[in-house]
């Protein structure tokens, strides 16, 4: 979310948010002549503290609760997302101690507005407090902004945030990305909300995984953990998410789990007490099967974690895994590969294998139209995976009711 700082040598209130690509400043006001160093750092460290309001209604926005009853998490965010009208009356008129006592809301965006006009108010300049109710406003914009998946401008900084749930637009805009390049390339982090992308990187993580399965003739799920054994990859993820999915779990509703997880973790609270329980009880006695092995015991609960995610950044974290996965996926083809090339006369032939190696049938044809290349090596010596994403394509395609 937004930063604010003061620029002590031109004495500016500045404001500076992520791209996903570096990130950018701006100046909000110059401050008055006068104005007291800590009077102006207390301005913008109100200022961060409001954003960070702002944009956990974003993260964790009342769709996401379980309940909207009175008084649940859900009525709770509601009202925190209902605050953001009071909030430039907040800055302009702040509640101010009268006789020893402040009034202080319980709502967290409103109380964080009244500080921010407190901290002005001791400023006392009223060109300032309108610039930075001009400020705030374009941020509140750039939210709103961000809730109907449109995170161009100011409300680009989403690309670097983790939120509970997902925009369809979002979603389908990941989806499109990965369709053009399975592999994943940096647009999914700077131009999509990462937990949208790590949804649409989920269906494609599917695909690529049942099509190395065929020709591996594997468990889909634990593909992943099989090309590690090729390549070092983060398996652990990308196989949990295939676990889920396995079950009939949406890619959604397996992302969005996972993150929510990770997001109660990154507050200190854990979201499965009880599987973290008989993590434990089943390192102990794994340990016991094996007490010759030294230092094994500590070493298996030190491997047990609350969530599989870097709990500061899980839907990042997560899509690069999963993303990962996906090119594990291509590992596996690799060492087992089920179709040669060379041995069809034409492109019509190729294509009949391809509709059978992902069980099409006559009637089914393939989107994207598969070239044959009779070296499948570029210029660097490296096995062109055109094929393989042709079929990966094909296979998302058939099941693509999965991201609705």
């Amino acid at each position: 979310m937004t930063r604010y700082a003061i620029d002590e040598g031109r004495s500016a209130l500045t404001a500076a948010w992520a791209t996903g690509a570096g990130d950018v400043a701006l100046t909000v006001a110059q401050l008055p002549a006068g104005c007291a160093v800590q009077d102006g750092r207390a301005v913008a460290f109100t200022l961060s503290a409001l954003a960070e309001a702002l944009w956990r209604t974003y993260t964790h926005p009342a769709s996401a609760a379980d309940g909207m009853e009175e008084n649940s998490e859900g009525w709770r965010r509601q009202h925190e997302r209902d605050a953001f009208a009071t909030v430039p009356d907040a800055i302009r008129k702040p509640h101010v101690p009268e006789h020893g006592l402040l009034i202080e809301s319980l709502v967290a965006v409103t109380e964080s507005a009244h500080r921010v006009g407190r901290a002005l108010h001791a400023v006392a300049d009223a060109a300032l407090t309108e610039a930075v109710v001009r400020d705030v406003q374009a941020e509140l914009i750039a939210i709103e902004q961000a809730e109907l998946g449109d995170l161009s401008g100011r409300a680009c900084q989403a690309v670097v945030l983790s939120r509970e749930d997902v925009s369809p637009l979002q979603v389908g805009t990941a989806d499109a990305l990965l369709r053009e390049n399975p592999f994943g390339d940096e647009r999914l982090f700077t131009q999509v909300d990462p937990a949208a992308a790590a949804v649409a990187a989920a269906h494609w993580l599917q695909a690529a995984a049942e099509v190395a399965a065929r020709v591996a003739d594997a468990d889909p799920v634990y593909v992943v953990a099989q090309a590690d054994d090729i390549e070092a990859l983060p398996h652990e993820t990308p196989t949990v998410v295939l676990g889920l999915m396995s079950q009939g779990v949406s890619p959604r509703e397996a992302v969005t789990a996972l993150i929510r997880d990770a997001l109660l973790v990154a507050e200190g609270l854990v979201p499965n007490a009880g599987g973290l329980v008989q993590a434990v009880e089943d390192a102990l006695v794994q340990s016991e099967q094996f007490r010759g092995e030294e230092g094994l015991a500590e070493a298996l609960l030190a491997a047990i974690r609350a969530t599989p995610l870097d709990p500061m950044r899980p839907a990042l974290d997560l899509l690069e895994d999963l993303l990962a996965g996906i090119r594990g996926c291509w590992l596996l083809y690799l060492e087992y590969d089920g179709i040669d090339e060379a041995s069809f006369e034409g492109e019509e032939e190729l294509e009949e294998a391809l509709d059978d190696e992902i069980g099409l049938d006559d009637e089914t044809e393939l989107d994207d139209e598969t070239e044959l290349d009779d070296e499948r090596e570029d210029e660097d010596g490296e096995v062109d995976p055109e094929r393989f994403l042709d079929l990966v394509r094909a296979e998302a395609d058939v099941h693509a009711e999965r991201l609705v």
